[in-house]
């Protein structure tokens, strides 16, 4: 599903060129639990962006699907991004303005679904993680793990094919976060693919490979189990 050669990121200003990701050669199967781990500031974040589309390498190549992508414009990253992929975020990054019904709805009107679909999609969703009594209420009326399950309907709410996880569990105390966890395993169990960045072991214990980043290269992957597609 996704292949990386030789990328590479390099932040540059007028005084300091910083690599934040120097020769990144990675293979992540479709239906595959990739758990990435390094101390902070070891690129996890900035290949995670790379991986969704948020961002472009400086050099190297980045194939979705198939496809290289690495070139991207905004546009093209964008047309791709609300097609196959969810995002998790540690912090949430609900809207406060929505409701939590409006939030988890806002990726169905990107891509333009009808209002009939919408209702039942969200509906589905919310049932699913348990949070539909709490449908007109705005994320601040809300517990942390509460809005994590928000961001979590969200994230699956348009069946992506892979889902992005940046520290999914970093704001939350052990029981919302095993929670959160569990919900990513069921999604691994039903076809999803997903790519987690983690400091926490034993989330990382839930994944079927581990990566481990150090100074934007990887220095060692660690294989659960064999994986077959």
């Amino acid at each position: 599903m996704i292949e990386t050669k030789n990328l590479k990121k390099i932040y540059t200003t007028e005084e300091v060129e910083t690599t934040a990701l120097n020769n990144v050669n990675l293979k992540v199967k479709e239906g595959e639990f990739i758990a990435i781990m390094g101390p902070s500031g070891c690129g996890k974040s900035t290949l995670l962006n790379i991986l969704g589309l948020l961002d472009n390498p400086s050099e190297g190549e980045f194939f979705f699907n198939g496809e290289e992508v690495g070139g991207y414009s905004e546009k093209q990253r964008t047309n791709l991004r609300k097609s196959n992929i969810g995002f998790i975020f540690q912090s949430f990054n609900l809207i406060d303005e929505l409701t939590v019904y409006e939030n988890i709805e806002l990726p169905l009107l990107y891509q333009k679904v009808s209002p009939a679909e919408r209702k039942t999609k969200v509906k589905a969703v919310m049932e699913k993680l348990n949070i539909l009594p709490r449908k007109n209420h705005f994320p601040q009326q809300l517990s942390g793990g509460q809005q994590q399950r928000v961001a979590v309907a969200r994230a699956i709410v348009t069946k992506p094919k892979m889902i992005l996880a940046d520290e999914p569990t970093g704001n939350l105390d052990s029981e919302n976060g095993d929670e959160v966890m569990d919900l990513l395993t069921q999604l691994h169990e039903e076809g999803t693919t997903i790519i987690m960045v983690t400091h926490s072991p034993s989330n990382a214990e839930c994944a079927q490979r581990i990566i481990n980043l150090f100074d934007g290269h990887i220095i060692t992957e660690n294989k659960k189990e064999e994986f077959h597609l």
